[in-house]
């Protein structure tokens, strides 16, 4: 009688997976907005007039706020004491006002405007940020991109406080149990939206036969409306959860600065913190350059004028062919051993090749990346039910950073003597953007649920914060330091097809390095301090 009175949605593995469904959700429209300008660099350059360095500072201000006003911290403070529910319906709310005034920045009607003159006229100077050299625009930066950055700062203010909150949710959900599984779903799932983007942000700014980025823009803004949506009922289950458990996210345990103070103190805590900014600043910074670095490397020629490999249709058709990667490979994971297992993931193999051919047909640098998550999406739920119930998440790290080293060095050395060979080059692009998004599976299922295992779990949400806000340092540096590097290191290039990008892909594999590093000595701390990182999370 009383199990019956204490049962909750939590305990149905339905709603607790439903309730994940529309936290990934919210978070896979997030990504998409996140990089949509990444695929069209070299559009943005020839319509808007934005080199890599403009470029490069448009896309590092996304974290600006979250790292110089420090709002993160206070985003991890509104979350202990608002909740989960409300901090994710805020964060889908500044997300999509951010995302309308970044549409404006790159729509027609912006150029001409009165405004355009006046961001032209100002933001020239920022005192003190110019001082410092962390301006988030500088002189001759173009007006549209100084107001994109603007509307980039507000969307990443809210992308990632819906980060944290998304973990804190997964806790809440899951704590006692799938939870690293849940937390590496999650992350494939809101990775297919790099995927997303990476192939209908092209489609859309090339639409009807003539370019118009801000299309592109239009598109994300579209799905953040939606992710708002996933928010608000999201809200509902939350709080009748809530109910059900008398619990009361708003006042049961008040932020104190001390809270702060003892996370900070912890030696684990940094070290998680140090390899997460090192590892992530590897990646994201990577993503929003990696469709312009395979168009300067690789040989590709447009297809035949009216043929399908031309026409919008087969964009169509590969994202279908995605899905179907993505979904079966995701299904093997929760099947039984047997014969449905190897079914299911024989369909996602057999489908991923097909992908792979067409994008190799489309000779599109763009579709060709669009493939870096579709490996994570198998493996990561494989890695997540590993660390559930054999642990060695240490260890996965490690793994994660040896796999990012060899990518980026492939990529700066190997990929550019396949330069002519329109086989070779593409087929070492596929096996390299593969294995990267392969070692980019093992930091979500391996580092997001070691977290509760170091702080208490009532400051769990200022634990993420910091985290998230240590991360967005290298967020908002990496961008823009590979526009600089890319214009110092190619003087003179006004083909954005032509850059040379050994220089920024050799300074990723050197935070890969230092990753390592700190992998090895956070193996060491673990089986000194007995921290349980090498654990598994459901302890029989």
């Amino acid at each position: 009688m009383s199990t019956t009175a204490t049962k909750t949605l939590r305990d149905s593995a339905a709603l607790r997976w439903t309730a994940l469904l529309l936290l990934a959700l919210a978070m896979f429209c997030a990504y998409i907005f996140m990089d949509i300008l990444s695929p069209i660099k070299d559009l943005m350059q020839e319509t808007r007039g934005w080199d890599s360095t403009a470029f490069g500072t448009m896309q590092g201000s996304e974290v600006f706020l979250n790292v110089f006003v420090f709002f993160l911290i206070f985003a991890g403070i509104i979350l202990d004491k608002m909740g989960v529910r409300f901090t994710a319906v805020l964060s889908a709310g500044v997300m999509l006002v951010g995302a309308i005034i970044k549409w404006f920045a790159v729509s027609e009607s912006f150029i001409g405007s009165g405004l355009e003159t006046w961001f032209t006229q100002n933001l020239n100077y920022i005192p003190l940020f110019d001082e410092l050299g962390v301006s988030p625009f500088y002189r001759g930066m173009p007006a549209s991109a100084k107001l994109a950055a603007c509307g980039f700062m507000i969307f990443g203010c809210g992308c990632e406080m819906a980060g944290i909150t998304v973990s804190r949710g997964i806790v809440k959900w899951f704590k006692g149990r799938e939870m690293a599984l849940a937390m590496g779903s999650e992350m494939a799932l809101a990775r297919l939206g790099v995927a997303t983007c990476m192939i209908f942000s092209p489609f859309f700014a090339r639409l009807g036969g003539k370019v118009d980025v801000s299309r592109s823009v239009a598109f994300g803004v579209v799905l953040l409306c939606i992710a708002l949506i996933m928010t608000i009922v999201y809200f509902f289950m939350d709080k009748k959860l809530d109910e059900q458990t008398g619990e009361a996210e708003e006042k049961d345990d008040p932020f104190k600065v001390s809270d702060i103070g003892r996370i900070l103190s912890d030696g684990g805590f940094w070290i998680v913190a140090l390899l997460c900014v090192l590892y992530y600043s590897a990646i994201f910074p990577f993503q929003k350059y990696a469709v312009n670095m395979l168009q300067c490397n690789l040989t590709l020629t447009a297809p035949a004028e009216g043929s399908f490999w031309a026409g919008p249709s087969v964009t169509i058709v590969q994202y279908l062919i995605m899905i179907i990667v993505a979904a079966a490979g995701f299904i093997s994971n929760f099947q039984p051993k047997g014969t449905r297992k190897y079914i299911f993931l024989g369909i996602s193999i057999a489908a991923l090749i097909v992908y792979c051919f067409m994008g190799y047909m489309r000779q599109s640098a763009e579709s060709i990346f669009a493939v870096f998550p579709l490996l994570a999406v198998l493996i990561t739920p494989i890695l997540g039910n590993y660390l559930d119930h054999k642990g060695k998440g240490a260890s996965m790290l490690v793994l994660g950073a040896i796999l990012l080293i060899a990518c980026h060095l492939t990529f700066a050395f190997v990929l550019p003597a396949f330069k002519g060979n329109a086989v070779g080059g593409v087929v070492v692009a596929y096996v390299t953007i593969l294995v990267l998004g392969a070692s980019f599976s093992l930091v979500p299922a391996a580092l997001w649920p070691s977290v509760p295992k170091l702080v208490d779990s009532k400051v769990i949400g200022s634990a993420y914060a910091l985290i998230f806000w240590i991360q967005n340092i290298g967020l908002w540096l990496f961008p823009l330091l590979i526009g600089k590097v890319l214009d110092k290191t190619n003087p003179g290039v006004t083909d954005p097809t032509q850059f040379n990008y050994t220089a920024p892909l050799v300074m990723l594999a050197c935070l890969g390095v230092a990753a390592l590093l700190l992998g090895l000595l956070l193996k060491v701390i673990d089986r000194k301090k007995h921290l349980g990182l090498e654990e598994p999370n459901i302890q029989n």
